[in-house]
């Protein structure tokens, strides 16, 4: 059991950790930012949630194929994130 007070999140601290998620779930965030990601995830119910959403997301594609996409759907995806890159 975690004897840590449990802090109310901090919104601008967990826009920063939101940010990690993604390296963290393919093993490419340095060690030192993971330790930071896992302690935060342990205070806050909020990002934990993410982190599963996240899991859950990266499961249910791991079976989709670039092949099975239609070329319009294709196109629209990669414009949806190529404007979505050019707005942050």
């Amino acid at each position: 059991m975690n004897d840590a007070p449990t802090l109310p999140p901090d919104d601008l601290a967990c826009t920063e950790e939101v940010e990690l998620i993604t390296d963290y779930l393919e093993g490419a965030l340095p060690e030192a930012k993971v330790r930071r990601l896992e302690l935060h995830l342990e205070t806050c119910p909020g990002c934990t949630e993410y982190l599963e959403q996240m899991r859950t997301v990266a499961g249910s594609l791991s079976d989709l194929r670039e092949e099975s996409i239609p070329d319009e759907t294709r196109e629209a995806l990669l414009d949806a994130f190529r404007n979505l890159r050019r707005s942050s």
